[in-house]
């Protein structure tokens, strides 16, 4: 998350200097070109990061004036709890936290439009707790695959949810 100048490119989405945060400005220039853009739906943002105090996965995500719109960005968070054994939906927490404004998901929550929602996915560098247990299992590699191929499930879910996803996404195989 720091640069090789030393620098929290998570706390610099407001201002990104090109120079000091290449990446970063980077990203937000790609970022603002495909919201600009009236052929792409830019619907999601997640910035993923590993914590090192907490255990399992769970995500941060912006609060908002708009009941309606701040429930419909709780239903990815409560899906992938469905899907991933792993992430904890009662440690996420939606908030507005004076220190996280130049935070990705800070700034774009605020930037794009209503129909998008920017997420920060916390990952432990340690372990999960498996529901029911109190046992934690500490991460692997191949655990934090699983979550990764969780993630791409819950959206799936999710987009068959709203009934965009009206097609299979393979073709099915003709039978004789």
């Amino acid at each position: 998350r720091c640069s090789l100048m030393g620098f929290d490119l998570n706390r610099h989405w407001a201002n990104p200097s090109p120079w000091a945060h290449p990446t970063l400005h980077g990203v937000k220039q790609l970022i603002i070109e495909m919201y600009n853009n009236p052929k792409i739906n830019l619907e999601f943002y997640i910035d993923i990061h590993a914590h090192s105090t907490m255990m399992n996965g769970f995500m941060y995500g912006n609060i908002f004036e708009d009941e309606e719109r701040f429930q419909r960005q709780a239903v990815l968070p409560k899906l992938l709890c469905q899907n991933a054994e792993d992430f904890s939906y009662s440690s996420t927490s939606f908030n507005q936290d004076a220190v996280k404004a130049g935070t990705g998901r800070r700034f774009l929550g605020g930037l794009l439009n209503d129909t998008s929602y920017c997420y920060t996915l916390e990952v432990s560098f340690y372990s999960y707790i498996v529901g029911g247990t109190t046992a934690a299992v500490p991460y692997t590699e191949e655990a934090y695959m699983k979550l990764g191929r969780n993630v791409a499930r819950t959206f799936l879910d999710y987009y068959r949810l709203n009934s965009l996803v009206e097609r299979p996404l393979a073709p099915t195989p003709k039978t004789r």
